[in-house]
């Protein structure tokens, strides 16, 4: 499983997050809701490892992302597919995929190639192999991202923010690659402001609040009348986002 225990993270005198718990099973669809400035993104990093915790702890499969020897095999169970795509671009979009597995899972190259080249042609970029970032679109992009993510073979997909800066016909391509995943079992943590979409994929909402886990439920429960009337700022919430 992947746990978070009392999280804590601050930023100076700045709290983001403040005694954060959280539980994902295998094969679990995990939305975190919330306005911006409430911890999702900085939940995400400090999942993979990328913010030192001031508090709490988080385990993959019982590696604490805290401990330096730790670290290195829990982030061989999780990826994650950045909001700004974060590719090398100096490398093609195979290049992009094949390195991780291939410096951290020590995949012979010709395997991790075939890997990733598999991975392109399922989101329909088997033509974009050897194209570099500058010449994708944005969308394309996201799903090199998203390929170079599940070339790790990982256990957790952590999502954050990955439709928030494309435009929306590269978010619906985005959003049908992860539908499918979803479908498919795919384990995935995923930081949106796409409130109908969380609700169609997600066995579990989770909503963020200054920093505090507010409401975690299932999604039918999430978004039944009754939440609103015992969460106020929820109802606010989603009342807004249909709006936008």
């Amino acid at each position: 499983m992947l746990v978070v225990e009392s999280v804590r993270k601050q930023f100076g005198t700045l709290t983001v997050l403040d005694g954060v718990d959280l539980a994902v099973k295998p094969g679990e669809v995990v939305s975190i809701l919330g306005s911006s400035g409430s911890g999702k993104s900085t939940l995400i990093r400090c999942i993979n490892g990328l913010e030192r915790l001031d508090g709490g702890r988080i385990l993959i499969d019982e590696f604490d992302v805290s401990r330096p020897r730790d670290l290195a095999e829990a982030r061989k169970r999780s990826a994650t597919v950045f909001q700004l795509f974060n590719l090398y671009p100096h490398m093609t979009a195979l290049q992009n995929i094949t390195l991780a597995p291939m410096e951290v899972l020590k995949r012979p190259k010709a395997q991790a190639e075939a890997e990733a080249l598999a991975l392109l042609e399922s989101v329909g970029l088997g033509n974009w192999a050897g194209s570099y970032p500058a010449q994708l679109s944005g969308g394309q992009r996201q799903r090199v991202g998203i390929c170079r993510a599940l070339a790790m073979q990982p256990r957790y997909l952590l999502l954050d923010e990955v439709t928030s800066a494309l435009d929306p016909e590269m978010t619906a391509e985005v959003l049908a690659i992860l539908a499918t995943l979803a479908r498919d079992g795919t384990t995935m943590v995923f930081v949106t402001h796409e409130v109908e979409f969380a609700r169609r994929i997600s066995d579990r909402i989770v909503f963020l609040e200054h920093g505090r886990l507010l409401v975690d439920l299932p999604t039918e429960a999430f978004f039944a009348p009754e939440v609103g009337r015992d969460h106020p700022r929820v109802a606010q919430f989603l009342s807004k986002m249909r709006k936008d």
